[in-house]
């Protein structure tokens, strides 16, 4: 399988495609002035502290305090097992300096998510300077392979010195390194821990303490793997620091990173900038004919799949058995594209067969092994929807690049021209009842004064009989179509 990563950079913002055998996989967007701050560690202070909640509020110097649950204290899991136990009051207090970790980004209406638990990345390893073990990711699954890993880590911290300085976690991309490419990493960590640890003996209060890479260089530690073939960046400048970057942390990507010079804009040249307005729509197409509708709630996102203008070729229970196939990988990739988190109900095209319902789950726990994202998938329920978790940490494509519909307010649905008509009907006649004037102009829409002169026009008469007042439009070309006033003559 072919994968190539491209790094669009403008002074504005960054953009990352990561394509697989040309079909985009994952978007990643940065805006210089709205940078992510998941990683980031900040010396905080705690301004609110909810025993109600078992959370706290915590300033860190943004627009609005951060979110602290109990079970994201250390010192709560450590002092007991029981964290529901364990009260927030008694190990917080209001006005308390705390070195915190952000989690998840700000998202909504919703501050930043904190950790007290410090983790910091390198290209291999994870090192958490409040723990004491040595673990492996869970995606390396040879065993032979992760004891490996296990013992070439612990032999390089005995050699290093830092055997008892915190725990350490081997990522997916240690896979098949050597132990001086472990050892190189301990060493840039520790540097590192000691950089910080001289900041928070300086810092004040609130004060950010460390500011994870941005997002070129974190694509860079994070999304290459082995079975990236080139990492394309069309921006000079930022491509002599990924090079630098490279050559101290991830050598052996050096020789796949290529500066595209092209006139022709690189997201254009791959149909980037096409996928990521697909990526916006509701409705998915399928290749078969059936289509996927994505809906973005609050709480959840529901996923539904019909077979559309797919009819099939043989039984009826094989047209549903292929199109919820095609459905189960299409979804893989539609929450990688569109960074979908939390709740995801997907209700796929019933199915008789048994054997048949567990390819279609197997088929989607294969795409979900695929993404960097941590997913769950909890199982079906009894009306046989699928129900399954997916780490939330950053904001979705959708709530980086739009925003709330001012004339629905994201309802997606208006009220009808003629809905409006007999409001306004009503309205006048509390307005009569009320004052009495001696007329009415009603200001609206163009589409529903157009409705009132045509369409209603016998009822306005009507109206008019009935007060006895003569009632007069205005068309308002600012108003939406649910907009309008009713002002007394």
């Amino acid at each position: 399988m072919s994968e190539e990563i491209l790094i669009n950079v403008t002074p504005m913002e960054s953009r990352v495609a990561v394509v697989e055998n040309g079909v985009v996989q994952e978007i990643h967007l940065e805006r210089t002035q709205h940078r992510g701050i998941v990683g980031n560690i900040y010396q905080g202070k705690v301004v609110r502290v909810l025993p109600g909640m078992q959370a706290a509020f915590v300033e860190i110097g943004l627009s609005r305090t951060a979110f602290i649950h109990v079970a994201d204290l250390v010192q709560a899991a450590s002092s007991s097992s029981n964290l529901a136990e364990q009260s927030i009051s008694h190990l917080l207090r209001e006005g308390q300096s705390l070195l915190v970790q952000v989690s998840k980004d700000p998202i909504g209406s919703k501050g930043a998510r904190l950790s007290t638990e410090l983790s910091i990345p390198s290209r291999y390893l994870v090192y958490m300077p409040g723990g004491h073990h040595i673990g492996v990711s869970l995606r390396i699954e040879d065993e032979a392979e992760r004891e490996r890993l296990r013992q070439i880590l612990g032999q390089a911290l005995e050699a290093e010195g830092v055997r008892e300085a915190g725990g350490f976690i081997l990522r997916t991309v240690a896979e098949g390194m050597n132990a001086e490419d472990i050892r190189a990493d301990i060493r840039y960590l520790r540097r590192l821990w000691e950089q910080i640890q001289t900041r928070i003996g300086q810092a004040a209060c609130p004060a950010l303490i460390y500011e994870d890479l941005p997002l070129a260089l974190r694509t860079l530690r994070d999304l290459f793997s082995a079975r990236t073939e080139k990492l394309r960046i069309d921006s000079r400048e930022v491509f002599q620091k990924i090079s630098r970057f490279a050559e101290e942390l991830v050598p052996e990507a050096a020789s796949r990173l290529e500066h595209y010079p092209g006139e022709r804009p690189i997201f254009d040249l791959y149909g980037i900038e096409d996928e990521i307005q697909r990526a916006l729509e509701r409705k998915v197409p399928l290749k078969s004919g059936g289509y996927l509708v994505i809906d973005p709630a609050e709480a959840m996102t529901t996923i539904d799949v019909n077979t559309g203008a797919f009819v099939g070729h043989k039984t009826l229970e094989e047209t549903l058995f292929k199109t919820n196939l095609e459905a189960a990988t299409a979804i893989g990739r539609q929450l990688r594209l569109r960074n979908l988190g939390g709740i995801i109900i997907i209700d796929f095209i019933d199915m008789a067969g048994e054997e048949h319902r567990r390819q279609v789950l197997r088929t989607l726990e294969r795409q979900l092994e695929r993404d960097h994202a941590k997913t769950h998938i909890v199982g079906i329920t009894e009306l046989g929807l699928v129900q399954l978790t997916r780490k939330r940490t950053r904001e979705s494509l959708e709530q980086i690049l739009c925003e709330t519909c001012p004339c629905c307010s994201g309802r997606g649905t208006l009220k009808t021209a003629e809905t409006v008509c007999y409001e306004i009907f009503r309205e006048i006649l509390r307005e009569e009842r009320a004052f009495g004037a001696g007329g009415y102009r009603v200001l609206a829409n163009q589409t529903v004064v157009d409705r009132l002169l045509d369409e209603e026009s016998a009822n306005v008469a009507d109206l008019e009989a009935f007060i006895g007042r003569p009632i007069r439009f205005q068309v308002e070309s600012l108003y939406s179509q649910e907009q309008y006033d009713v002002v007394l003559l």
